[in-house]
């Protein structure tokens, strides 16, 4: 059971690194001091693919922590 779960853990722990770079950039200045640094806390909501990554990696970080507390209570028996 541990080497299933631990398996299942890692290959999680790829689809959500794939998940993230898949993601959208949501600014492209680097520049704190740019004039369009007010819009820095304005975020407009998630729609089309955007939205459907969030929910997914979400949903992914959610199991992985499951998962991750599962190992933990089984390796300390």
């Amino acid at each position: 059971m541990y080497n299933l779960l631990l398996t299942i853990l890692l290959i999680l722990s790829v689809f959500i690194l794939i998940a993230i770079f898949m993601q959208p950039t949501k600014n492209q200045s680097s520049n704190v001091f740019d004039a369009s640094a007010g819009d820095l806390f304005e975020r407009p909501k998630a729609r089309g693919f955007e939205a459907v990554m969030q929910r997914l990696t979400g949903v992914m970080v959610f199991f992985w922590l499951l998962i991750a507390l599962m190992l933990t209570i089984l390796s300390s028996k």
